[in-house]
C-alpha cells in the first residue's frame, strides 16, 4: 500500500506534471471507484490544474475554478503517469484499469487496481473535507507544528498498543503497515507495547524514529518517477517485508506475526529483549 513517503512522492511529480495542464477528458472504466456522483467526472473537464495537495495517504487534484479530483489508493493502487495516452476509449473489463485522466497536451495518468478486493476510491468533491477518509484525519506527522508535545498529548491514555495506534489515520494521518513497522524498529520498541505505558523517554525516541523515518523514505523517493516508487519504497525498508533476512543493525533474524489479511515484522534483538512474539494465526492452527 502507497502511504505517505510514496504519496508525498507522487504529489510532487504530479505537481510538475499538472500544474497548469487542463483536464480533457475522465474516463471511468471501473464504476465502483467512483464514491460521488454530484459533481459528475465530467465537471472536472475544462478546467486547468491548480495544485495537487496530499491528505494523509490522499492524493488532492485540485482544479481553477473547478472541483478537486481525490483519490486513495489503498492497498493495490497505483498511479502511472503515459507521456502519451493510447488513442481510443479504454474498454471496461476485468484487467486493472480504473480511470484514465487525458490532458490537452496528449499526455496523462491512468488509475490502476490489481487483485480481486476493489477497493480503489475516487472522489469529486467541492471541497476535500467532504470525502469521510480525509474528514476524520489526524495531524500529519512531518507537519512543521507536529512536534514532540502534540504527539506525546495523542498518546496520553491510548490503551492500543503502539503498532495500532501508528496505523491509526484518526490519531496519526498517513502512517501504514510498512512504515509502523519501520518506526518501530528504529524505536527499539515492540509493536505490542502499549501506548499509554511510555516513559517520557521512550515518548521522545519514538516521536523521533517517527520523524525521521518518514524524512528519509521522503527524501529517497523525491524526484523518482511514478513508476520506480514501489520498487524504491521496498528497496529502503530494513524489516517491513524481510522475514526471514538478517537485521541490518543486529544480524538476528527478521520475525514475523501474521493475522487474518496483514502481517507486522520485527527483529526480537533490537525490540523484544530477544523474545519472539506469539503468532497468533499460527496458534490457532496448532490448537
Amino acid at each position: 500500500m502507497p502511504e505517505l513517503p510514496e504519496v508525498e512522492a507522487l504529489r510532487d511529480f504530479l505537481t510538475e506534471h499538472l500544474t497548469g495542464r487542463e483536464i480533457v477528458r475522465v474516463l471511468p472504466v471501473a464504476i465502483s471507484v467512483l464514491k460521488t456522483y454530484d459533481p459528475p467526472l465530467t465537471a472536472l473537464e475544462g478546467h486547468r490544474v491548480a495544485a495537487v495537495h496530499r491528505h494523509g495517504k490522499f492524493l488532492d487534484v485540485e482544479t481553477a475554478g473547478g472541483p478537486h479530483l481525490v483519490t486513495h489508493l489503498a492497498r493495490a493502487g497505483w498511479l502511472h503517469w503515459k507521456d502519451s495516452l493510447p488513442s481510443g476509449l479504454p474498454k471496461p473489463g476485468k484487467g486493472p484499469l480504473a480511470l484514465r485522466v487525458a490532458l490537452e497536451t496528449g499526455a496523462g495518468f491512468d488509475l490502476t487496481e490489481a487483485g480481486t478486493q476493489k477497493r480503489l476510491a475516487v472522489y469529486v468533491v467541492a471541497d476535500p473535507r467532504q470525502v469521510p477518509g480525509v474528514a476524520r484525519l489526524g495531524p500529519d506527522p512531518l507537519a512543521a507544528d507536529f512536534d514532540e508535545a502534540r504527539f506525546a498529548a495523542l498518546l496520553d491514555g491510548e490503551r492500543r498498543q503502539l503498532k495500532g495506534a501508528l496505523r491509526d489515520q484518526s490519531l496519526i494521518a498517513g502512517v501504514g503497515n510498512a512504515y509502523s513497522d519501520e518506526v518501530l524498529h528504529a524505536a527499539k520498541m515492540s509493536p505490542f507495547k502499549l501506548a499509554a505505558s511510555l516513559t517520557d523517554e521512550e515518548t521522545a525516541r519514538l516521536y523521533a524514529a517517527l520523524r525521521d523515518t518518514l524524512t528519509e523514505a521522503v527524501e529517497r523517493s523525491r524526484g523518482i518517477a511514478a513508476g520506480r516508487l514501489k520498487a524504491e519504497k521496498k528497496s529502503g525498508l530494513r524489516v517491513h517485508g524481510r522475514t526471514g533476512e538478517p537485521c541490518p543493525v543486529c544480524g538476528d533474524t527478521i520475525r514475523e506475526v501474521s493475522f487474518s489479511d496483514s502481517s507486522l515484522q520485527y527483529c526480537p534483538t533490537c525490540q523484544t529483549g530477544g523474545k519472539p512474539l506469539a503468532d497468533r494465526r499460527m496458534s490457532r492452527l496448532l490448537k
